[in-house]
């Protein structure tokens, strides 16, 4: 992202665009020049401490098809405010919408925000809208940033009223291990509002503005973790209620009612979720709300992690069962060999057997059936005879007869195991898809956990030593199987599986007990051991996956997803 700040770039009107004159670019130099001398007053301003002209900047005239870099041409402006605007674009080069936030290099927030948006940019968290540029050019600075046009915003999302408990659970979940991550590397959010969250049609919540919604608008804080851990427990409490925490009225929400103070969630709204309820309390900093379980206050996202974490996991809906169609006659039944439809209020009346067969048939065929049914008597007489025979003779001490026991020899089928929860282990790097873990186990084939997209394969290493999950079987139980649905096919999947301490990713693979190892091209796979292996957690780990097309999620590369896992004793 290099700083353009003579660079000439082509000015859109009408007609098309035409580069720069010899004159416009002497007016442009000329314009950078007086920018200098601006810039070198108000650094003699600030130290003489005399007010400076530059707090009314404007934002540049600019209007939709105008390009910026020859690359980005405008399309639609979606906020103009306190000096800045912020535009849907499109990126020429790579085809592709992007985001733009402008305002003038003059401005007084200008350096702050190219600093945001380029420390925002060497993060590279997924979970984040990603910064793409930023740039001082022609007495612009601008930002570009990704353009998610399959996400909606939080805040059309509570429009519709609260979301479902695992939704929230979700929302708090990922926002929260997002911003920990981002404060490890010296990041604040500082804007943290339901316009700044958007969820994908795959159900995972992004982060937009990092660091330069706040620059932006010159907000700082001297407890940045403490202001983003408040606005994470905003947006759940907002999220469990439809209402914002505060008295006024704010994001399209009502506030709470003035006088009250701040009232829990599961006080506001009947049946909301009280682990959550009390979660978003602990985030808001409320000591008289979280006096009741004496829970200490959280005051860092790293905090409200591992607060989520020590609650019981919150498991998806069930999905509504929905009633077969009444079954309907054919024409052929609802004729004259189909029963008479039945009259609303009406007594069917009893249908009159027929009569007795008269004839010399009927009484030919009487006689057959009677020497069958004759017939049928003795043969099965005679073969329970014979099997308590046989019978005696095996329940003979003496008897050597061992022809019909084989099936006392046979295995019996191993008892399912339940899985009471799990969780992504990442042994290096980010995780893979945290959110979508329980779609391994909750019955339906058609959801999946699913891996990144890698450049090489099958063996993932030296990209990463493997990817996988940890299952919590509830409590130490013998464990003989593991039968595995796999989405994509090809050679070759290798699946290992290991008895574990615990679901934490802390504990090595070298600290763990290999339980046993399989291989597939196919869609489905069992690892079995060699003999029963007593453990609570259980790891299904990843080490080669096949090659596969490009699909929705991801490009084309190496990669597997996990649509069902089942254990058995």
């Amino acid at each position: 992202m290099a700083e353009r700040s003579t660079a000439a770039v082509d000015v859109a009107d009408n007609s098309g665009d035409e580069p720069l004159t010899a004159k416009a670019e002497q007016a442009t130099a000329d314009g950078v020049a007086q920018t200098r001398e601006r810039e070198t007053a108000e650094e003699g301003a600030a130290e003489t401490g005399e007010p400076t002209s530059s707090g009314a900047a404007s934002p540049p005239e600019l209007h939709s098809g105008h390009k910026l870099a020859r690359r980005y041409r405008l399309e639609e402006c979606v906020t103009r405010l306190d000096g800045f605007s912020s535009w849907r674009a499109v990126d020429e080069k790579l085809r592709r919408a992007v985001g733009v936030h402008l305002l003038p290099a003059d401005h007084p927030r200008a350096r702050s925000v190219l600093a945001a948006a380029r420390s925002s940019a060497l993060l590279g968290d997924p979970r984040f809208v990603h910064v793409l540029d930023a740039v001082e050019e022609n007495d612009l600075v601008y930002v570009v940033h990704e353009w998610l046009p399959d996400a909606t915003e939080l805040t059309a999302l509570l429009a519709a009223g609260p979301l479902e408990a695992h939704d929230a659970y979700q929302l708090v979940s990922q926002v929260s291990q997002a911003m920990a991550a981002a404060h490890r590397e010296g990041l604040a959010h500082l804007r943290l509002t339901p316009s700044a969250i958007l969820r994908t049609s795959t159900g995972q919540y992004r982060i937009r503005g990092l660091a330069v919604n706040a620059a932006l608008r010159g907000i700082s804080s001297d407890t940045p973790q403490r202001t983003d851990t408040e606005a994470i427990g905003a947006l759940l409490y907002a999220s469990l209620t439809q209402r914002w925490p505060y008295e006024d009225d704010a994001y399209g929400l009502s506030g709470l009612p003035k006088g009250v103070g701040l009232i829990a969630p599961d006080q506001v709204r009947a049946g909301v979720h009280r682990g959550l309820s009390e979660l978003s309390m602990r985030a808001l900093v409320n000591e008289g709300a979280t006096a009741s379980r004496q829970e200490p206050p959280c005051t860092t996202p790293e905090e409200l992690v591992k607060a989520i974490g020590e609650m019981p996991r919150i498991r998806p809906p069930e999905p509504a069962f929905t009633a077969p169609p009444e079954y309907q006659r054919t024409t052929y039944q609802q004729g004259t060999y189909g029963r008479p439809a039945a009259r609303p209020g009406a007594t069917q009346p009893v249908p009159t057997p027929p009569p007795p067969l008269q004839s010399r048939t009927g009484k030919a065929l009487k006689w057959a059936v009677s020497a069958l049914l004759i017939a049928a008597l003795g043969l099965g007489s005679w073969q329970l005879a014979d099997a308590l025979m046989d019978r005696g003779k095996n329940d003979d001490p003496g008897s050597t007869d061992t022809s019909d026991g084989g099936d006392k020899n046979k295995p019996k089928p191993g008892k399912p195991l339940q899985i009471q929860d799990a969780d992504e282990y990442v042994a290096e790097g980010q995780a893979q898809n945290p959110e979508g873990v329980d779609k391994t186990y909750d019955g339906d084939d058609s959801t999946y956990w699913r891996t990144n997209s890698f450049i090489d394969g099958p063996t993932l290493a030296p990209y990463k030593p493997g990817v996988g999950i940890v299952y919590d079987l509830g409590k130490e139980q013998d464990l003989s199987t593991a039968s595995i649905g796999l989405r994509y096919a090809g050679a070759h999947t290798t699946v290992k599986l290991y008895a574990t301490d615990s679901m934490s990713s802390s504990t090595p693979l070298s600290a763990m007990k290999e339980i046993g190892t399989a291989k597939t091209t196919g869609h489905s796979l069992k690892v079995e051991a060699e003999k029963p292996v007593k453990t609570q957690y259980v790891l299904v780990w990843l080490t080669d996956v096949p090659k596969s097309p490009r699909d929705e999620y991801s490009s084309a590369g190496y990669k597997q997803a996990i649509t069902d896992v089942k254990f058995t004793d």
